[in-house]
């Protein structure tokens, strides 16, 4: 078998270049699991207005402010259901992590972000209005008076505006202007932000008031979606950094502004990973322990090392090129379904820019001798080819070509004519594409009105 130049400290033992055995990686899911996930999802949102439905009678609809008051509960029912269904969304469960991949989580989690946060304003504004009719005062008046005098409103109020700032600041505009040290404590503020809410729904909301058997349903869902949080987020990868104890022994340059970091371990031959996968990294060192940033390994496990590659781009990122050997390392992962067994067609095309490169050279290594791939690698300048002699030797054993797009981005483009040159049978080929947000959205764009169907493009956007 062709050896991966998968280079570890000289010092160290270990560092054969015939692959170590690994443990197989998890199956892909059914394909079954994705229309029954919608379903489900669907009939939890048709319970949680038929909830709000059944709280009402006429005479309440009668009533002044009872129609505010109605709508009022409706949109924060709704709001709430939305919230714990994108708190499930990153949560990491392995199949749906799986099922969508991150750019899957990170479409629908951008798709249904507004959705959320935009109701329960509305609701606020709404019951507010439906109070202040039903008592005749005016509404700034109403409004002192829910905050004040109803349970639980405050810490409620407060849950609401935690959610607002974090809508505000994940808005494209303003999200990048921000480091992403700032957006993700910011962001993480929604945790705490549902927290605060959950009383005042189950103490106020008349679909719970009087009726014992829903508060107990909605609390087993709320109790149930924090304990999917508590295990994946955090118990699992407490409990396989444990089991891998991994530790920086070397930052070796790769290009400029680009480094590897070499982490040793142990039992890596159990880890069921993928090629083109990641994990989420946090370096136990002071001003980093305690955030996790997602890189992709740039090659396959050589127990006892693991090799991830990382771009300057970012103060975690330069940081990362200054850790020092003996650093204990955390993890959380893998994850992505960026991976061989995503494949429908028997060949694949790979396509990357940029520090793409980390996740295709791993899937490059997964796949097959003789699975005659076609590598499309694309580079403003030549020494900014990471990775040249690996890809290089990787490809010549899997039978496949390889073609390096270098120069300016307004000379050198990735476009239909450079594609169907480069790929004659891209039709019949699966694509996957890696390298920063913009070039793959250019690029699965493009092979979509080549005819490459949906199912068929797999890609993995660097982004923040």
């Amino acid at each position: 078998m062709v050896s991966v130049t998968f280079h570890t400290p000289s010092s160290k033992p270990g560092t054969s270049n015939v692959p170590e055995r690994r443990s197989p990686p998890s199956p892909a899911p059914q394909a079954w699991i994705r229309p029954v996930a919608l379903l489900l999802v669907g009939l939890g949102l048709g319970a949680t207005v038929g909830l709000t439905l059944t709280a009402e009678t006429m005479s309440q609809f009668d009533a002044p402010g009872g129609v505010a008051i109605f709508l009022g509960s409706l949109t924060g029912l709704v709001g709430m259901y939305l919230a714990l269904v994108m708190v499930l969304l990153i949560s990491r469960i392995p199949v749906i992590e799986r099922l969508l991949g991150l750019d899957g989580l990170v479409g629908w989690h951008r798709r249904l972000g507004p959705w959320p946060v935009s109701l329960l304003v509305a609701h606020a504004v709404i019951v507010t209005i439906g109070y202040a009719q039903a008592a005749k005062t005016g509404l700034i008046h109403e409004v002192g008076t829910v905050v004040t005098g109803f349970p639980f409103m405050i810490i409620a109020t407060v849950g609401l505006g935690l959610m607002v700032i974090a809508a505000i600041v994940s808005i494209r505009a303003i999200r990048s202007r921000l480091s992403r040290e700032t957006w993700w404590l910011i962001h993480l503020s929604m945790y705490l932000a549902l927290a605060l809410s959950f009383a005042h729904v189950i103490a106020l909301g008349p679909s719970f008031v009087g009726h014992p058997v829903t508060r107990w349903v909605w609390s087993l869902v709320w109790a149930a979606t924090a304990g999917v949080v508590i295990v994946y987020r955090f118990c699992l990868p407490v409990v396989r950094s444990l089991r891998y104890r991994l530790k920086v022994v070397e930052i070796r340059p790769e290009a400029p502004g680009v480094v590897s970091v070499i982490c040793s371990g142990r039992h890596l031959e159990r880890m069921a990973v993928s090629g083109g996968q990641f994990f989420s990294w946090r370096f136990l060192t002071r001003g980093m322990w305690w955030q996790a940033h997602p890189y992709s390994m740039s090659a396959l496990p050589r127990p006892p090392y693991l090799r991830l590659t990382v771009k300057n781009v970012g103060d975690h990122s330069a940081a990362v090129s200054r850790l020092k050997p003996g650093t204990r390392v955390a993890i959380e992962g893998p994850y992505g379904s960026f991976t061989r067994h995503a494949q429908h067609r028997q060949t694949a095309v790979l396509i990357a820019a940029g520090i793409g490169i980390t996740a295709l050279r791993s899937l490059l290594e997964d796949l097959p001798n003789g699975a005659r791939p076609i590598v499309i690698v694309r580079a403003s300048r030549e020494e900014d080819l990471v990775f040249r002699s690996e890809v290089t030797e990787l490809v010549k054993s899997r039978k496949g070509k390889l073609h390096e797009l270098v120069g300016p981005r307004h000379k050198v483009l990735v476009d239909r004519r450079t594609l169907m040159k480069l790929v004659p049978d891209i039709g019949r080929r699966d694509v996957y594409i890696c390298g920063p947000e913009h070039f793959v959205a250019d690029i699965v764009e493009l092979v979509g009105r080549l005819g490459v169907p949906e199912e068929a493009v797999h890609h993995e956007a660097f982004s923040l």
